[in-house]
């Protein structure tokens, strides 16, 4: 049997030394090298002070885009960051005039709740927001999706993977009619970017970020807009870097026409160091690669599950499944509490169930433990230790 190359990088990771992580989806595995680069950071602002804008800061926002670039089919110097991905979908948002003839937004109740918050605002300045339902809770029918989209649509709005089945979209498909009736496509790629091939060709905007399977810890999400579609896109949520002549200091704003005019003020400057060297693994080890082996292992949870009466609530067609697999158990979130505390960390999303996220650096033998673990748990009633515990998790 031929080793496992992405195992190879499985050591630059210290919590896999001592924790079976299957969290990915929700917070990825930081790596060795982030400490170095966090204390380049500090190193940096203790010995350079101010001087350190002018000598790199300033323009990481924009630099850094180019590490994403290649694993979504983007152009150098077409993305730029954003401490989130609320934050960036709040200013592309911004860009739209609901009272210009296309009042109408489409999106699907699978579409993660901060972004559908925001959506739902859209509403006060005159939005008409219609969202497609999801019939079985794990999907949402495209044809669906397509219909909704006509001449009055201003954009559609949703995830590339959802957060809670790991259901694909079909971008395509979904792109073509937006752009055929001339609306815009907006995606969220927070739970693709990193475990699953992307090409934003066909697409107006993509956004997402380093938390999840790029392994580069918080406060920084990207944001890339098509170059032929950024001209028409001036958002009203704006700032200072977005400014041709940012040390002017004028007060009235002239935008910049590259990725720079969907800055707005003061990058995270720590998170982008932070993100760094996981950006720099995956692209080392290769999407492509990720992709196979994440293939491979969600595949073997599924089957795992069905051998041991499990209901998953995950497409079983891999052309339609992200990274991660989400079992339905009885007593769920006590079941997730349970494996955390015995160093098996995952996590519970209701209307979905336990999620399992392996990424490239986790061991086929991990998953088998994590099974045998969930059933220790359902056989001994384990979980009830955990059932008067109050339901407060970020995870």
């Amino acid at each position: 049997m031929n080793p496992d190359p992405t195992l190879a990088y499985r050591n630059r990771f210290p919590i896999l030394e001592s924790t079976n992580y299957l969290i990915s989806n929700s917070l990825g595995a930081v790596p060795h090298a982030t400490r170095e680069s966090l204390l380049d950071y500090y190193e940096t602002w203790a010995t350079r002070g101010v001087r350190a804008w002018e000598e790199g800061w300033w323009t990481l926002a924009a630099e850094l885009g180019d590490l994403v670039a290649p694993l979504i089919g983007a152009g150098s110097s077409e993305i730029v960051f954003s401490p989130s991905v609320t934050i960036a979908h709040a200013q592309i948002f911004s860009a739209f005039d609901y009272q210009a003839g296309r009042p109408k937004i489409v999106t699907d109740a699978m579409h993660f709740p901060s972004v559908l918050y925001l959506i739902g605002e859209q509403a006060r300045l005159g939005a008409e927001v219609v969202v497609v339902p999801s019939e079985d809770d794990i999907t949402v029918d495209t044809q669906r999706l397509v219909d909704a989209i006509d001449e009055r649509t201003a954009f559609v709005s949703i995830s590339h993977v959802l957060f809670k089945s790991s259901y694909i979209h079909d971008l395509a498909a979904i792109s073509a009619k937006a752009r055929s009736v001339g609306a815009m496509s907006i995606v969220d790629g927070y739970q693709s970017v990193g475990v699953i091939p992307v090409n934003v060709s066909g697409l107006d905007v993509y956004i997402g970020g380093c938390l999840k399977w790029l392994c580069g810890g918080p406060g920084n999400a990207f944001v890339w807009v098509d170059p032929k579609t950024r001209a028409q896109l001036a958002p009203r949520m704006t700032g200072w870097m977005a400014h041709r002549r940012p040390f002017a200091f004028e007060t009235t704003l002239d935008r910049r026409d590259d990725a720079w005019r969907y800055l707005i003020g003061t990058p995270n400057i720590s998170g982008l160091y932070a993100a760094r060297p996981g950006l720099k693994i995956i692209n080392e080890v290769g999407i492509d690669q990720i992709r196979a082996k994440s293939l491979h292992q969600t595949s073997m949870i599924l089957t795992e599950a069905d051998r041991r009466g499990h209901r998953c609530t995950t497409p079983r067609d891999p052309a339609k499944r992200g990274g991660t697999v989400a079992i339905d158990l009885p007593h769920g979130y006590e079941v997730s509490k349970v494996l955390k505390a015995r160093e098996i960390l995952c996590d519970y999303r209701v209307g979905a169930g336990v999620r399992l996220s392996p990424h490239f650096y986790t061991r086929d033998d991990e998953l088998i433990k994590a099974m045998d673990a969930i059933d220790q748990v359902l056989e001994n009633q384990v979980w009830q230790n955990f059932a008067t515990q109050p339901r407060t998790t970020v995870t």
